[in-house]
């Protein structure tokens, strides 16, 4: 007589968990961090397609490691409902808290009652409304549908602590556009597997901010020769340069 296969609540809950990170920590490095105007996005994302910064909304910006075709779901749903919520009552009422909120009960739904989590892991910033002076605010949100409030930076996807550590020892409060990029890019560069700093240039990053002096949409994308002026000269190549892979769309 055979008896069924059973797996207990708790071995179930951390397999899913194991599945998640690994396919999060296969993905590029995503940094977002407060700078004097408003929040800075560096992604490492050679594809020009596939985008994993976005806008929200008028004031609050979107970013995601891990599989594309889940956290673009995600993403879309999160544009859907900020526009309904802005038409029906005010622009003002959609804000970053709010998404973040929707986005952490949607991902802890999905964690616990479907077969497989998403594997993902977003951040949603926000920048005060023009004229206002409330600092920016970065919510981080996990594939179990944690979240939490990020004072300064948020560092998702790839090898996360040395970039966490190199964010921690140059960090600077109230920097310049230019200096930020400059923090990001070399705390990304810290992220090699290999002794030696990755190589970072402009066609293979993807790079935004969310500008607080802009007076409605804040979010812009720097590209082009606004970007070669801005990310400083490459570093050193890592070992695991070769074998990272970027954020691809699930085979169907």
């Amino acid at each position: 007589m055979s008896f069924p296969y059973f797996i207990s609540p708790e071995q179930a809950m951390r397999e899913r968990s194991e599945l998640a990170r690994k396919g999060i920590s296969r993905g590029r490095s995503v940094v977002v961090l407060a700078y004097d105007s408003g929040v800075l996005f560096v992604a490492e994302n050679p594809s020009r397609s596939l985008q994993k910064v976005s806008e929200l909304y008028d004031r609050v910006g979107f970013a995601a490691v891990g599989r594309f075709n889940e956290f673009d779901k995600l993403r879309v749903a999160g544009i859907q409902f900020a526009d309904t919520r802005g038409y029906a009552y005010d622009r003002r009422d959609v804000t970053g808290r709010q998404l973040a909120n929707v986005y952490a009960q949607a991902l802890g739904t999905i964690f616990t009652e479907q077969a497989k989590p998403f594997e993902v892991e977003l951040c949603v910033a926000e920048v005060a409304h023009h004229g206002e002076s409330k600092a920016p605010e970065l919510y981080r949100i996990t594939y179990d549908g944690s979240i939490a409030d990020e004072p300064h930076f948020v560092v998702m996807g790839g090898t996360t602590e040395p970039i966490a550590k190199a964010l921690g020892e140059s960090f600077t409060e109230n920097a310049s556009l230019a200096d930020a990029v400059k923090i990001a890019v070399n705390a990304l560069r810290a992220g090699g597997n290999g002794s030696e700093p990755r190589v970072l240039e402009p066609s293979t990053m993807e790079v935004a901010i969310l500008d607080a002096s802009r007076p409605r949409r804040a979010f812009r994308r720097i590209t082009g020769a606004a970007l070669e002026a801005l990310v400083p000269a490459g570093g050193g190549r890592s070992d695991g340069e070769d074998d990272a892979e970027p954020d691809q769309p699930a085979a169907e």
